[in-house]
């Protein structure tokens, strides 16, 4: 059990938690969440002993272990992958190393001699024996084959470090496990892994994640830093959402009658119930569930955006046509080749490939942006195309002068101010916060102020290479809408599994040696044994 007594957090004159009271309890997982800024990840790292807060503490249960997702990709660099993994479990490695180092030493005294005997009983009790088998096999679980086992992890691309460090932080059955962002540059097949481990994980796991479907599949509580407190509240994020939506619509009717309240309540807690993807888990919340006391459950205090793209053109017959582009990255590696597709009226098409870089190279080449090695691109010509990067800091560099009025007034036909401001109010910048300088804005604010700049342009040709990046959760919710409704044509990749399988329906991933092409959900994709068939051949260099 992780017990949080009386904690208080704050930097200067803002409080960021106070008077926070919480319990962990084992075979639970608690998503974490909150608006940007809010404090999840140092939540977190208060929990990891990274942080000290102002008053309060952490205690943890005497003999349980804790492990940590490591955020820095570089940190293990000089050290060979599988030890990586191994270093998991901080006490285990450290008698590993010690009584290796002693039967390495050719001076070795008897003393010596019998530590090692005892270090060696410790090691078996800890489940030494098998470590590195229970590494490989994490580690060949999430896609990293046999023959990167050995090698140093400064010779892994990024993709594959993150994965590693995942596979460390899961090593050892931990008994606390704490995630900040796990599925954040994992492809689709290996997230899927990873929230069918956690869902069966006998231990504590808390999870900071953006990603709503993961938070759905996994977690029995969802914890929510809102109001400078944290509070803890049974079910996992679709039943919080609707709860805290359902709470707040009552809040604003106060004749409503109580008990009517309740009936509705426990009618969605039975719905709840009956369609939750895990038996196991369904049993534990619905016994949860009936004692829950309404009464307790407030309404979040957060915004949300307000996201809507209008064509101004109907599209014509023909959108978008592509035949045998190719492209190689600057080092000489084939990011794609030979990929061939053309787009029809309504078609909303889902990106994928095991490289990040492959996919934001050809948004790139699609938007004009990039010269393709060979290949043609024919855009419809009643197409308008208007593409949200992945990296957008060179649309806020050179801009240190302007505020966002002026920062806004550039992509916008209709110059007066009280419009831009209208605008810039939607997306939740209000007051003064419209005379900030665009070069001083955070990650979350910058794609908030693209959408305003995609929004203004009327575009009835989408291309967004990962356009969740930096959103919290409520502007990821109003975008996966207004993807949806969208009337017009859509490109686009991202890391949210609920976006990838509600909005496209089609799925294009795109390969070294030709692409793969199907008519199907994003769900249906990647649970394929025809689509798995073809990528092997495919990745084999085998073209079907």
């Amino acid at each position: 059990m992780l017990t949080v007594n009386d904690l208080g957090l704050q930097f200067g004159k803002r409080i960021l938690f106070d008077e926070v009271n919480l319990k962990f309890t084992r075979g639970n997982c608690y998503g974490v969440i909150g608006a940007n800024g809010a404090g999840k990840s140092t939540f977190l790292k208060i929990l990891s002993g990274e942080i000290d807060p102002n008053r309060g503490s952490i205690s943890l249960e005497p003999g349980n272990r804790m492990a940590v997702l490591k955020q820095n990709h570089f940190e293990f660099d000089d050290e060979q992958v599988l030890n990586t993994v191994i270093m998991g479990h901080k006490e285990m490695y450290a008698i590993m190393q010690e009584k290796n180092a002693i039967y390495e030493n050719p001076d070795a005294t008897e003393a010596d001699g019998l530590k090692a005997a005892e270090l060696e009983n410790q090691f078996g009790e800890m489940g030494g024996w098998m470590a590195e088998v229970d590494a490989a096999e994490l580690l060949s679980n999430m896609g990293i084959k046999e023959d990167l086992h050995y090698k140093l992890m400064r010779e892994l691309n990024g993709s594959e470090k993150v994965k590693v460090l995942l596979a460390q932080a899961l090593f050892g059955n931990p008994d606390i496990l704490l995630l900040d962002e796990p599925t954040n540059d994992l492809d689709a097949i290996t997230a899927t892994w990873l929230s069918d481990f956690l869902a069966d994980f006998k231990n504590t796991v808390i999870v900071v994640s953006h990603d709503r479907y993961f938070l759905d599949m996994v977690c029995t509580h969802i914890v929510d830093v809102d109001y400078k407190q944290i509070n803890i509240s049974t079910g996992n994020y679709t039943f919080w959402y609707e709860t805290s939506q359902m709470m707040a619509r009552q809040m604003a009717n106060k004749n409503k009658k109580i008990e009517q309240k309740r009936e509705e309540m426990m009618a969605f807690i039975a719905r709840f119930s009956a369609n939750a993807s895990k038996s196991r888990q369904a049993t534990s919340r619905k016994k949860a569930l009936e004692k829950l006391n309404l009464e307790e459950i407030r309404p979040s205090s957060r915004k949300y955006p307000f996201i809507h793209f209008k064509t101004e053109r109907e599209v014509g017959d023909q959108l978008l046509n592509v035949e045998n582009l190719s492209k190689h990255s600057e080092s000489g590696d084939l990011l794609f080749g030979n990929v061939n597709f053309r787009l029809n009226k309504g078609d909303k098409v889902a990106i994928l490939s095991r490289e990040a870089t492959t996919v934001t190279a050809l948004f790139s080449v699609l938007a004009g942006e990039a010269k393709a090695d060979s290949g043609i691109i024919e855009w419809g010509q009643t197409i308008t195309t208007e593409y949200l990067p992945n990296e957008n800091e060179k649309f806020f560099t050179g801009s240190q002068d302007l505020d966002l009025i002026d920062w806004l007034r550039q992509y916008s036909e209709e110059k007066d101010e009280q419009f831009i401001r209208g605008f810039l109010g939607r997306m939740l910048f209000s007051g003064e916060e419209v005379n900030k300088q665009s070069s001083v804005l955070s990650g979350g604010e910058k794609v908030r102020c693209m959408m305003a700049k995609t929004m203004l342009q009327h575009p009835n040709f989408l291309l967004m290479d990962e356009p969740t990046n930096h959103l919290d959760l409520e502007s990821i919710t109003v975008l996966n809408k207004a993807m949806t409704e969208f009337k017009g044509s859509i490109i686009y990749t991202s890391h949210d599994h609920q976006i990838m399988q509600t909005v496209a329906n089609r799925i294009i991933e795109i390969t070294p040696n030709g692409t793969i092409d199907q008519l199907m959900t994003y769900d249906e994709f990647i649970r394929s044994e025809k689509v798995k068939k073809q990528r092997e051949e495919l990745y084999q260099g085998v073209i079907a």
